[in-house]
């Protein structure tokens, strides 16, 4: 009984942590992965790199069984090809609720539920019953008392919404009203959100020309070519805040005003064929790095600057095994031994540090590549500093950029030159952090792993910052807390 108390107060405490502590970053989890490794492996992985929510596809026994205990928020997933049976059967609602949920709280931190994805697009055949859905879901929720600590949703795509910008005017399709007015007020009378798949890849890829790849990737607009909404004057400085802002538009076209966004899936793909030539370890990175920034601020979209935009990166590895184009296959944030494609970093004074100690020296975010290039130049000749690695066939060469290569070049100058007199500016575009910058085989130097290899995990974070820059609280802290919480519940 004292055990179970305590759990449920681990509970609040991390519920409450979690709205003190603003938006967060979490990643997706798919599973056609051709060498997906353990469940216990993969959560490894997630707590190694300071991964706070994840969603799963489904509900997964393996995946839930080995979160117990870790406090990670989780999304479970009710399969497209379950929402028929749920929609048409209050008690195998009752049956999934019972085996797939309250089996496993409150050890496992159970947050949300995804009922389907993109229903309304991909299963249209199933929309007349999606709300009887989660209807039915929630109901078994009450009577499991699991209600308050669980939310149900429907992740739906962009698709929905057939002309988002300007994002004043946008509307859903007309043909979905009913559904999605059914959907809408679900949602609001069980205060759950509304759960949106936004990618600006599609978005720039299939724009024929329409918006600048700089837009889709967070990247600053010359003042001439600003997005601006020609009826409120709105100015867009992503894709991104665009979609999201379209999709509240939607809502309240519908008289829904006060129903939060949470973005289920976004991300860039890392590679493609030759026919996607906006699939590069570049763009994902940048657009990847930036979003975390962006999300990390805790403001919303021009129309609701007050309501975060808690997202989902798509996804935690590569899923090999997915039809279709070679895109389809790379939108993985990390190898499957747990090493990241490229450099993952929350920028800025705010950041989650891990548990590294080191110092190094990269290239700033917003430095411009001519200064870049003349800072490469000068540390890989004058400067002295080792650049072997960043030549063509070496492990830091891809990704082939100037501010990948310039960072590299950079920390190696540093750290063989820091102890007597040698900065860290390289003409104001370098800055310091505590964030191992290694990825992949690319060993930076001063990284704890220089002398070994990678075979350890980077103390990457994908946490979010709460207002103001100030870091979450570290893990150590919330353990804390909750042992305090424990005791107290026993000592009542």
């Amino acid at each position: 009984m004292i055990l179970e108390r305590c759990l449920g107060s681990m509970l609040l405490v991390l519920s409450m942590l979690s709205n003190v502590l603003g938006a967060f970053v979490g990643v997706n989890i798919g599973t056609d992965v051709s060498s997906m490794p353990p469940a216990s492996d993969v959560v490894a992985i997630v707590k190694a790199h300071q991964i706070t929510h994840i969603r799963l596809y489904d509900a997964d026994p393996h995946m839930l069984k080995a979160l117990a205990g870790s406090g990670i928020e989780v999304t479970v997933g009710v399969t497209n090809e379950e929402v028929l049976g749920i929609g048409e059967s209050a008690s195998a609602a009752a049956a999934w609720i019972n085996k797939n949920v309250a089996a496993y709280m409150p050890s496992t931190n159970i947050t949300a539920i995804a009922v389907g994805s993109e229903v309304l697009t991909s299963v249209p055949h199933a929309a007349p019953v999606l709300v009887t859905a989660m209807n039915n879901l929630h109901k078994a929720l009450v009577a499991a008392d699991l209600n308050f600590q669980v939310k149900v949703s429907t992740p739906q795509s962009m698709d929905i919404i057939p002309k988002p910008f300007p994002p004043s005017t946008a509307t859903f399709n007309s043909s979905w009203n009913s559904t999605i007015y059914q959907l809408l007020q679900f949602l609001k009378n069980t205060n759950s959100y509304y759960m949106l798949n936004a990618y600006p890849y599609y978005g720039y890829t299939n724009g024929n020309g329409i918006f600048p790849i700089d837009y889709a990737l967070f990247k600053p607009l010359p003042s001439v070519k600003q997005i601006v909404d020609p009826n409120t004057l709105f100015h867009y400085n992503s894709m991104f805040d665009a979609m999201v802002d379209a999709t509240y538009y939607s809502m309240d076209a519908l008289n829904f005003s006060v129903i939060p966004i949470v973005v289920t899936e976004t991300g860039w793909p890392w590679q493609g064929g030759s026919n996607e030539p906006d699939a590069t370890v570049e763009n994902a990175e940048t657009f990847i790095n930036k979003l975390i920034q962006r999300v990390s601020n805790n403001s919303g979209p021009p129309s609701q600057p007050t309501i975060p935009i808690n997202t989902y990166i798509y996804e935690l590895f590569n899923e090999d095994k997915r039809p279709g184009p070679i895109s389809e296959k790379n939108w993985g944030l990390l190898f499957t031994n747990g090493t990241a494609v490229f450099p993952l970093s929350l920028g800025g004074p705010g950041q989650i540090t891990g548990n590294s100690t080191a110092v190094f020296c990269v290239a700033k975010d917003d430095a411009s590549e001519d200064k870049l290039r003349d800072g490469l130049n000068w540390a890989c000749g004058q400067g002295q500093a080792n650049c072997s690695a960043i030549q063509s066939g070496q492990p830091c060469y891809l990704p082939n950029n100037i501010k990948n290569h310039a960072s590299y070049a950079y920390n190696d100058y540093y750290q063989k030159m820091h102890t007597v007199g040698g900065t860290c500016d390289f003409d104001g575009t370098a800055t310091t952090t505590t964030i191992d910058p290694s990825y992949g085989s690319c060993i930076f130097t001063g990284s704890s792993n220089s002398s070994t290899g990678r075979e350890s995990l980077p103390p990457t974070a994908l946490g979010p910052i709460s207002p103001g820059g100030s870091t979450k609280l570290p893990l150590s802290k919330i353990q804390f807390l909750i042992s305090a919480t424990c005791l107290l519940v026993v000592l009542l």
